[in-house]
């Protein structure tokens, strides 16, 4: 017999948007259990200050996610940390969750907030230089370059305006695109192409990161050509898209073909009692607050479900 215990509510990830369902149904006295694969905090961990989240100046992502934490802990919220989901059945009014522990946990609501990554390159010496003059996020890490020269790797909308947003810092930003053409809309190419600051090594692709502490330069290939150069900059951004951490997910709720998962404005999925909300739903934007919007939405969704589930049982006895 293995070991099962259920929940009113199973929350999968424990980013900004798992806590703060966390935080919200277990306020509305529902049992509630967040699991998460590594520790609470998700990528906000990794962010080193967070300077635009309304009501607090200026803080760490590894802060404020130990804050949440802790306010979602003193409502009586369970987080397990360090484990993952092996089998996941979300159909019928008991959904059912087996971690890697063994252990399986049932429950009447589920919200997935299981978060994502940025796209990678996948070259020699990104994984050493990542932090260390590799960055994803223009927000997290522009004001780190200033008075610096960057380059941009990409060719949509999000690396043509972030491109034209470290312009505010950066004293030069060269775009990488590999094709002779860009992905984005017109507007966001013509404003870059207007900005002083940034020029454009085009139909090229970024095939090295070399230095020694911390990044010098990048070996940039011409697709063309073939020959390859060595290109001296401080730090390099890749915009290259946004990849969901979904996979668990293939089959069990909808989906679009990006991988995102498909809510409503109640953010609730296709099957009933499973909401979902932060980084892994269709949407256009990703930060830290909107994460925080959608997980709100969800937790009072999930509460009013679980709510009238009890009732109707009441009911029925």
């Amino acid at each position: 017999m293995t070991d099962s215990t259920h929940y009113d509510a199973i929350v999968i990830g424990g980013g900004p948007a798992g806590l703060t369902a966390g935080i919200y149904l277990s306020r509305a006295r529902l049992s509630t259990l967040i699991v998460t694969d590594g520790v609470a905090g998700g990528q906000m961990i990794l962010t080193h200050e967070i300077a635009n989240y309304p009501g607090v100046e200026s803080i760490s992502g590894y802060q404020l996610s130990n804050i949440m934490k802790k306010q979602a802990k003193s409502f009586g919220c369970v987080i397990k940390g360090n484990t993952t989901v092996e089998s996941l059945n979300l159909e019928g009014d008991v959904k059912e969750l087996k971690l890697s522990d063994g252990k399986t946990y049932t429950a009447d609501s589920v919200i997935l907030t299981p978060g994502g990554r940025s796209r990678t390159l996948g070259v020699e010496g990104e994984t050493k230089f990542k932090g260390r003059g590799i960055s994803y996020c223009a927000t997290c890490d522009g004001d780190f370059f200033t008075g610096k020269e960057i380059v941009v790797v990409g060719g949509g909308n999000s690396a043509l305006e972030e491109a034209v947003s470290l312009t505010k810092y950066a004293s030069k930003v060269t775009i990488v695109h590999q094709f002779d053409h860009f992905q984005a809309f017109e507007y966001a190419v013509e404003e870059a192409k207007a900005n002083s600051k940034i020029s454009f090594i085009m139909e090229s692709s970024l095939e090295k990161f070399n230095g020694s502490d911390k990044l010098e330069s990048v070996d940039i290939k011409n697709l063309k050509t073939g020959e390859t150069q060595n290109f001296i900059t401080d730090g390099v951004f890749i915009f290259i898209g946004y990849v969901p951490n979904t996979e668990f997910l293939f089959g069990k709720v909808n989906m679009n073909n990006w991988n995102e998962i498909i809510v409503d404005s109640d953010m609730a999925t296709n099957i009933p009692g499973v909401y979902a909300a932060g980084d892994s739903v269709v949407k256009r934007y990703r930060q830290v607050t909107t994460a925080v919007g959608d997980a709100t939405v969800a937790a009072l969704a999930a509460s009013n479900y679980i709510h009238h589930l009890k009732i109707n049982e009441f009911h029925e006895h």
